[in-house]
């Protein structure tokens, strides 16, 4: 393992251990799983495993050779481990690991009105669906992707604007701006991203030369055309990882379904009251 794999192995392993002390903290104030369920563990748990999967597995030593293995390991960032984690509310469970005065501090910060307008413009769907899609096509640049292929720091760096875009986009979706009610508009931001990302998907899959030459000698030195490669690594981004922003999509519309009918029952039972 590299310096920067032992970095993320480490990241990992505090987060995971912060988290667990955060559960624990406030499971044990509430008497039992209340404010994180379970499930919201599970999730936190698998996005974990996704990025593992992503970063320390034989994924990522393939990611050097083969263009295809290194888009399989962004979607996993951007696709599985972002939402997945987001899931999770590790904000909330974060406060929670920290000493009581320390969370009563963090929380008062947070409430404040600077905070609270700076986080919301930011977490603004308009506004991470543009990060998002600015940090996915800017580092599909030639130039820009095979200065990161070249040095490992900028590589880290690449990595974690996709993930980071990623989770701000997740997080704004499902826990933001409009919070519940505004799941119906958040799937228009999730079709979004899947048209743009599929189109640059198509545009790799149908480019007739190589985006990044630096994958030419790579690929050819385990027997793979390089183009067929990069044709690959396009239809990864086009059709397998549009089918699933399609199906989160669809979970998103579902959950503003479940809301409409949740509030159309409670006005109901308001309105029949005597």
């Amino acid at each position: 393992m590299s310096g920067w794999d032992w970095a993320v192995a480490a990241g990992l392993i505090s987060g995971a251990l912060v988290y667990l002390a955060g559960i624990a903290r406030l499971w044990g104030h509430a008497g039992g799983p209340r404010g994180v369920r379970p499930v919201h563990v599970a999730a936190y748990a698998m996005g974990v495993a996704a990025l593992v999967l992503a970063l320390l597995s034989p994924l990522d030593t393939l990611s050097d050779v083969l263009f295809a293995a290194h888009m399989g390991q962004h979607e996993i960032l951007m696709l599985v481990a972002a939402p997945l984690i987001v899931a999770g509310r590790p904000l909330l469970v974060a406060a929670w690991a920290l000493p009581d005065g320390a969370r009563r501090r963090l929380l008062a910060a947070f409430e404040s009105r600077g905070f609270r307008r700076g986080w919301r413009a930011l977490t603004h769907p308009v506004a991470v669906l543009v990060l998002h899609a600015v940090a996915l096509w800017i580092w599909h640049v030639p130039w820009l992707f095979q200065w990161a292929m070249a040095h490992e720091g900028v590589h880290a760096v690449q990595h974690a604007s996709f993930f980071l875009t990623a989770e701000l986009f997740w997080w704004a979706l499902v826990h933001g701006h409009y919070g519940r009610a505004g799941y119906g508009v958040a799937v228009l931001f999730v079709f979004a991203t899947a048209m743009h990302s599929g189109v640059l998907g198509a545009l790799l899959t149908f480019a007739g030369r190589l985006w990044y030459p630096i994958y030419d000698a790579r690929a050819r030195s385990v027997g793979v055309d390089p183009l067929n490669d990069q044709q690959l690594a396009g239809l990864i981004m086009w059709v397998p990882a549009g089918i699933l922003l399609t199906v989160l999509g669809l979970g998103l519309f579902s959950a503003w379904l479940g809301e409409v009918e949740r509030r159309g029952a409670r006005l109901d039972i308001r309105e029949t009251r005597p």
